[in-house]
């Protein structure tokens, strides 16, 4: 996929930004038009590292207080709408990563789990079509910049332990329990 049109201003590339409380903690998003980065935190410049060189926006502007851009208010009502318990709404959001073909498709597999299931770092690398690139799995989760529009904290080790996480192990159980996943029972750490 192209930039958008949405995306450019005269001086390049540009993105807005919003970070609202969450339960878990603060959440950024950073959006053109589409998300392409969030997660939990304050830090609008961590997020912008993670987005690819070819998406990664020459601007970054704070979101107005009023008309705010379509791809971050739908963002923004996603996650809103999460934490109040529609747990598939992110999953409507558009998102737009770029990689290689494993980790882009390792990605839209992602946004195929749904709230409260939990799969093996093995489970997710055969239903990306590679049962034998675990490692390449938990590599795409690991360089997922879209957290939970793209739920990479559905993925555990085959122990049952949880792994890592960008944000915390705290908030990944925290996800994890609200969206009725909770422990695998194998051991978790």
């Amino acid at each position: 996929m192209t930039r958008s049109q949405q995306d450019r201003c005269a001086d390049g590339l540009t993105a807005v930004a919003a970070t609202e409380p969450t339960p878990d903690g603060p959440f950024t998003i950073i959006a053109g038009s589409h998300v392409l980065a969030s997660g939990w935190t304050a830090d609008p410049e961590g997020l912008l590292a993670l987005i690819h060189p070819s998406l990664r926006p020459d601007r970054l502007e704070e979101a107005p207080r009023s008309g705010t851009p379509a791809a971050l208010a739908q963002a923004l009502a996603a996650l809103e709408a999460y934490y109040d318990g529609e747990l598939g709404a992110p999953a409507a959001v558009p998102v737009l990563q770029r990689s290689g073909p494993f980790r882009e498709r390792a990605w839209e597999v992602l946004r195929g789990i749904e709230p409260g299931g939990l799969v093996t770092y093995g489970e997710y690398a055969a239903l990306c079509g590679r049962p034998r690139a675990v490692r390449s799995a938990a590599g795409a989760c690991a360089f997922n910049a879209a957290a939970l529009f793209v739920p990479c904290h559905r993925v555990a080790r085959s122990d049952g332990s949880l792994g890592g996480f960008r944000y915390g192990l705290a908030v990944k159980e925290s996800l994890l329990a609200r969206e009725g996943a909770g422990p695998t029972g194998r051991g978790r750490q």
